[in-house]
């Protein structure tokens, strides 16, 4: 199992726990969450969501954790990714899905905090980020060849597998997004 911590619980982190619940046998596990707010309002959020509608789940919280359909996860509230307890909770990969740490420097905080892989759910700033989309590129990643990856946007993740076929189809000269 890949131990899974999730770095902002906003909409992209909530939709990751809600995709990941949603799997079973994924090889994933999701250990922990850091969040501004508190476990309560994690919670509230989850449940409740504005534009997915409410999830069918078993919800519980308490100071430092919240249950999901018995799952217990450890929550932590820090700003600063350096201060984050991943080595102590043997963490694999790191969701960093705040879209505030999208360098290999920012996001590496992570690594240095103790966790092995960081993805960004946002497009990467700079520095030697591999990006990878689903179903245009996926197949050149190389296991441990970065320790901090990007996943690109929600938009060009849409856009692209579209994209690529239209290109492999037809050609393409020019397009903006």
């Amino acid at each position: 199992m890949i131990r899974v911590a999730i770095n902002g619980f906003g909409r992209i982190g909530r939709n990751f726990l809600r995709c990941w619940l949603t799997r079973e046998n994924s090889g994933l596990d999701i250990v922990a969450i850091n969040n501004t707010s508190d476990a309560k309002t994690a919670c509230h959020l989850l449940k409740y969501d504005s534009l997915l509608g409410r999830l069918d789940a078993d919800i519980q919280y308490d100071d430092d954790t919240i249950t999901v359909n018995g799952k217990v996860i450890k929550c932590c509230s820090d700003r600063n990714p350096s201060n984050l307890p991943w080595g102590a909770w043997d963490i694999d990969l790191v969701i960093e899905s705040t879209g505030v740490f999208r360098s290999e420097e920012s996001a590496g905080r992570h690594i240095e905090a103790g966790a092995k892989q960081v993805l960004i759910t946002a497009p990467a700033k700079g520095g030697d980020v591999g990006t990878y989309v689903i179903g245009v590129n996926h197949e050149k990643y190389e296991h441990g060849k970065h320790k901090v990856i990007s996943n690109a946007s929600c938009t060009t993740n849409c856009l692209a597998p579209v994209v690529k076929v239209i290109n492999e189809t037809f050609g393409i000269i020019k397009g903006t997004m």
